[in-house]
């Protein structure tokens, strides 16, 4: 078995496939090392091709590793896999040792990681980023984790920009995320980015969770969501996005909840993490996303119809969210050649 597991990791990927190596450390959280399987194994083509291939793997030989559960797993594949990746993920564990109590790395830990390939893209979910971090790979760049280990995680890291109040962070190569659902939110921007908004969504569909969550959104720290009885912003938001191609203004998303402006941009904050216009920005991003990928409208029709209004207004906002003009980005998810 643990010739065939090995021989299976390091063998050539299906033509067309990005191979996602999944690290399992000992005291790994079970919930966050089963996302990358779940939310990459399920982003296909149209004609049902899958995109990516994932492997999970341990800093040893095949064999079992420590849970932060009740239970362990049995990990089929050893480090060398690491060496075939496109993409590497680390999930949380609780079994970090001298990387979470001195900020370095293990000399198993060390052995393991020389295995990746230099210009392999890097993720890590929760304290995940605090391998990254003892690695040096993280040093003068902005990074997240749990908020609860922000604090801890600054100290140990004194070079690493951590922002504590957002879902995710994408610099590029090297991918960070705050807790758990966040790990979700993190894998399905990395398949929006990589394949595009109807890819994406139809793996959020399958998984039943939201299919964006702006990285930029807060992790909700001590903002508790209305009791059941109290009214909510959800109407005035499923009333905005029917009208996203229209002038909405703030009083009348409050008038549609019965609510002063006032408590009604308090009571968004609270629900959403964002206020209604940054809401109502990011809307409009994935609208004007949308249409891009899957019609041919021109660039003018895309920004009436996702209510930016002009085309310069559009351009402006998807170079701010994205970091590309309508055009090249219709150019990348519209020119991929169909397998």
């Amino acid at each position: 078995m643990a010739d065939s597991a090995a021989d299976a990791a390091t063998s050539p990927v299906p033509e067309g496939r990005h191979r996602v190596v999944v690290l399992a450390l000992d005291g790994v959280i079970p919930f966050e090392l089963g996302i990358p399987q779940r939310i990459f194994k399920g982003a296909r083509t149209p004609e049902g091709r899958q995109l990516y291939e994932v492997v999970t793997c341990s800093v040893r030989p095949p064999g079992p590793v420590r849970t932060d559960a009740d239970f362990a797993i049995v990990v089929e594949h050893g480090p060398e896999a690491l060496a075939t990746a496109d993409t590497v993920v680390i999930p949380a564990s609780y079994e970090l040792g001298p990387v979470y109590e001195e900020g370095r790395l293990s000399d198993e830990l060390t052995a393991a990681l020389a295995h990746i390939r230099p210009g392999t893209r890097l993720m890590a979910i929760c304290t995940g980023g605090y391998v990254l971090a003892a690695a040096g790979l993280l040093d003068g760049r902005p990074a997240t984790t749990h908020w609860s280990s922000a604090d801890h995680f600054q100290r140990l890291f004194p070079r690493v920009e951590v922002d504590a109040d957002v879902l995710f962070i994408d610099d590029g190569d090297v991918l960070t995320s705050a807790g758990v659902a966040a790990g979700i939110d993190l894998c399905l921007h990395v398949v929006r980015r990589d394949h595009g908004t109807a890819v994406a969504n139809e793996v959020a569909r399958r998984t039943v969770v939201p299919p964006h969550r702006d990285g930029g959104q807060a992790q909700y720290i001590h903002r508790p969501l209305p009791e059941p009885q109290v009214a909510t912003t959800r109407a005035a938001r499923a009333w905005a996005l029917g009208r996203l191609d229209r002038p909405l203004q703030l009083r009348d998303m409050a008038a549609q909840e019965s609510m002063s402006v006032r408590t009604f941009t308090r009571r968004f904050r609270e629900e959403v993490g964002v206020s209604p216009g940054q809401w109502l920005t990011q809307q409009r991003v994935e609208r004007a996303r949308h249409l891009l990928e899957s019609t041919d409208l021109s660039v003018d029709q895309v920004a009436a119809d996702a209510g930016f209004g002009t085309a310069q207004s559009m351009r402006q906002h998807l170079q701010a969210a994205l970091g590309v003009t309508p055009t090249a980005y219709r150019r990348t998810f519209r020119n991929v050649p169909t397998p």
